[in-house]
């Protein structure tokens, strides 16, 4: 019978035996845009948390890049509201 050269102390048994317990985070509808977020977080898209703007999204984005994405983001909207 094999015999292991060195003890394994507890806290390594546990991290080797700890993807048994990770689970898959729990992600919902963002309320703005509709994108998929993790709860309590920021959404990255629009910048809203629980019907807020927490991040100006467009204010780091170039003007190109912020008409593009205000017209994205009112598509979203006009579609969620549809719904």
């Amino acid at each position: 019978m094999a015999v292991p050269k060195h003890r394994r102390p507890k806290f390594r048994q546990r991290n080797t035996r700890m993807h048994i317990y990770i689970k898959a985070g729990s992600t919902r509808a963002c309320g703005k845009c509709g994108k998929p977020v993790l709860s309590h977080t920021i959404c990255q898209n629009c910048g809203t948390y629980r019907g807020k703007e927490m991040i100006n999204v467009l204010a780091r984005l170039s003007k190109r890049d912020q008409k593009t994405k205000e017209k994205e983001l009112k598509n979203q909207e006009v579609s969620l509201e549809q719904k």
